[in-house]
């Protein structure tokens, strides 16, 4: 069958975890993609049949019920089985939290494969699900999130080892997790990166790479992100004019938070409102 994929627009891949598309295909005897490299997370599914996913290094047989996942910035090539092709389907996902989700589900660039046998009742159901989601336009981005969510909860379900005791937090992580709650009490303000830096008592440098390692984006990226996600959950209060919205996530400038709301979110924010708006009288 052809391949069937489900793009979202542009202003609903605003969250800390996004769905950016998904889509099934019941793959032709031989039928490959690659060697290549992709931007974002995505997680395939293997419904039936069998067939061959490398990435680097490392090659992996898969067979229905089985599972694996495209890291961005990697090598990966993954062909069908010449006499057993499989049917798989997949999820397209982005997000300040995605790498760290997925590290949860015990799946990183050393183990991209994960065995969902255990749960294929719901594996096989999620391309359904997102369809049926987004037959609701008024409120699907919502239970895309979390339904998205869930998905992530069951990757992690699916994962063999086992989560470290509380108290085995890494100092790394305490760090990163102290700066992140700092950031949640306080965009709102006018902070700065040394604001930050200072809070959690570590030079500004050292903690940015932190970040970096963990997310994926500078402190300063994050907490631009942070800023224009909780923006464009703004944008669904009528009530609030775009100088309203820039004040309640630290900006005194309208106009500068207009140029960087438009950077991350790739529209402005009287774009990205008529676009809600819009779904909302559909």
């Amino acid at each position: 069958m052809p391949i069937t994929e489900i793009h979202l627009p542009l202003t609903e891949r605003y969250m800390d975890l996004s769905l950016l598309f998904w889509g099934k295909q019941d793959c032709d005897p031989g039928h490959y993609w690659g060697p290549g490299l992709r931007d974002m997370y995505i997680v395939h599914y293997v419904h039936s049949g069998t067939g061959q996913f490398r990435l680097g290094e490392l090659s992996f047989e898969l067979h229905a019920g089985q599972g694996f996942l495209i890291i961005p910035g990697t090598l990966v090539y993954y062909k069908a089985d010449e006499h057993n092709p499989w049917t798989y389907s997949w999820v397209g996902l982005k997000g300040l939290h995605a790498k760290s989700l997925l590290q949860r589900a015990g799946m990183n660039p050393a183990n991209p494969i994960f065995d969902a046998s255990e749960h294929k009742e719901f594996f096989e159901s999620v391309y359904d699900q997102f369809h049926h989601i987004f037959e609701d336009h008024r409120s699907g981005d919502l239970y895309s999130q979390s339904f998205l969510y869930q998905y992530m909860a069951r990757l992690v379900a699916c994962s063999k080892q086992q989560a470290p005791p509380p108290h085995a937090v890494n100092t790394k992580e305490a760090y990163i997790n102290k700066a992140v709650a700092f950031i949640e009490n306080s965009y709102s303000l006018p902070i700065s990166i040394q604001n930050i830096a200072n809070f959690v008592g570590l030079d500004r440098t050292y903690l940015s790479g932190l970040f970096k390692a963990q997310f994926g984006v500078s402190l300063q990226a994050f907490l631009l992100r942070f800023r224009m996600n909780r923006a464009v959950e703004l944008l669904h209060h009528q009530e609030l004019t775009i100088g309203d919205i820039a004040r309640s996530v630290g900006y005194t400038d309208p106009f500068l938070f207009s140029k960087m709301f438009k950077r991350v979110i790739g529209t402005s924010p009287r774009a990205s409102r008529d676009h809600i708006n819009r779904n909302l009288q559909s």
